[in-house]
């Protein structure tokens, strides 16, 4: 059995550097014999304890695969195995010798994201171990080549459910409250309890993939960032998604957990109502955040819930659920819950919520139209891509 290849990341708090060296010189496994039971682990410099956390270095080792079992495994990259595209490339289906599947995300040469955040990517991601994350089984980087390789999730990604037209794919209630706490739970993990502080910044319900028991798992850490300390801080480089960025973000390029809470308050009005928040016209309100406000107002919030939802055993807790929706997108960072607040008022019923003040870019027509273009800011793409794994037709 040959010793297997691997590439070790580290990451020094409190900002991400994307130091990696090979660590054995022989050619990339083969993906194709790969036993996906088998995780990137710690090092045995992370395990060592102390010391290294005193140094604030971390390092895990990702398995590399050859190009050539890669391709393989993938049908030579055929169409046929093409599971979508987004910004970063295609993203094929991938079978191995006993039958287990993968997701193999490919860097495109035309691809407005490249090897930084690539790279980006792996070491975040290698570094977390939730089951509310998507899995990092390994890499590919030979030649022109850089490949990310995944756990397969066979039941597309969230968006597909739903804004999809066929009914079919409608979510019961039971469902969505699952998939709500599962990502809930993920950030928490982000935010709080992984080995890094992570701030995702770009969570929508594109980037959410969903299993065969329909459980969540958030996907795409190429924009994500890991600092300590509770501060925000401030970036010029805007990057994230129209509609789910927190408007100081947006506006000021100021992030922190809160600007993740923020997206997490939109996702939750869309999961509830079955509805887009860019792109919304309905009625005198201008987008979906407007509309869920008007309706809360004016003490009408059950009109939010998605028609196939109209089920009054479920009316109590979607009133809380679309309190806690609020809350989280108000306008003011210092006004939203951390991800531990909720949580708390997700899991306990009895939690008394406060008021909501009025969201963020509830009475404009859209985000786009209130955010300057100042010349000041080095362009980058704002993702309109559908996150490379979870455009899907097929998965």
């Amino acid at each position: 059995h040959e010793p297997v290849q691997y590439l070790c990341t580290q990451t020094e708090y409190p900002y991400v550097c994307t130091h990696a060296s090979l660590i054995l010189d022989q050619a990339g496994e083969d993906l194709l014999s790969f036993d996906l039971s088998i995780s990137p682990e710690p090092t045995k410099n992370e395990q060592s304890g102390v010391k290294q956390r005193q140094k604030h270095k971390k390092e895990v080792e990702i398995p590399i695969f050859s190009f050539s079992s890669v391709s393989a495994a993938t049908n030579n990259f055929s169409l046929s195995n093409k599971l979508g595209e987004g910004g970063f490339g295609p993203v094929y289906k991938g079978k191995l010798l006993k039958g287990n599947e993968v997701a193999v995300k490919r860097l495109s040469r035309k691809s407005g994201q490249g090897w930084n955040e690539l790279k980006n990517e792996a070491v975040l991601i290698a570094k977390l171990q939730h089951k509310n994350l998507v899995k990092l089984l390994g890499c590919c980087i030979e030649g022109d080549e850089k490949i990310l390789v995944y756990e397969y999730l066979p039941n597309k990604s969230l968006d597909l459910f739903l804004f999809g037209t066929n009914n079919i794919f409608a979510l019961a209630w039971g469902t969505r409250i699952r998939i709500v706490d599962g990502i809930a739970q993920g950030l928490l993990y982000l935010h709080q309890f992984s080995r890094l502080q992570i701030i995702h910044r770009d969570l929508k319900a594109s980037n959410i993939l969903l299993d065969e028991d329909m459980n969540p798992k958030i996907s795409d850490f190429g924009m994500a960032r890991s600092f300590g300390g509770t501060e925000p801080r401030a970036t010029d480089r805007i990057v994230g998604t129209y509609g789910y960025m927190a408007p100081e973000y947006a506006l000021e390029g100021v992030f922190s957990v809160k600007s993740d809470v923020f997206s997490f308050g939109v996702l939750l009005l869309e999961i509830l109502s079955g509805m887009k928040n860019t792109g919304f016209y309905q009625s005198s309100s201008l987008n979906l955040l407007g509309y869920a406000w008007d309706l809360w107002i004016s003490s009408r919030p059950l009109e939010l819930m998605d028609i196939v939802m109209k089920d009054s055993s479920c009316a109590n807790a979607a009133i809380r659920y679309i309190n806690i929706a609020l809350l989280c997108v108000q306008e003011h960072a210092a006004d939203r819950p951390t991800m531990s607040e909720v949580v708390l008022m997700l899991s306990n019923e009895l939690t008394c919520l406060p008021s909501p003040k009025r969201p963020a870019f509830s009475n404009i027509r859209s985000m786009v139209d209130s955010i300057p273009n100042p010349s000041h800011r080095k362009p980058e793409t704002c993702s309109e891509n559908e996150l490379t794994i979870s455009a899907m037709d097929a998965r």
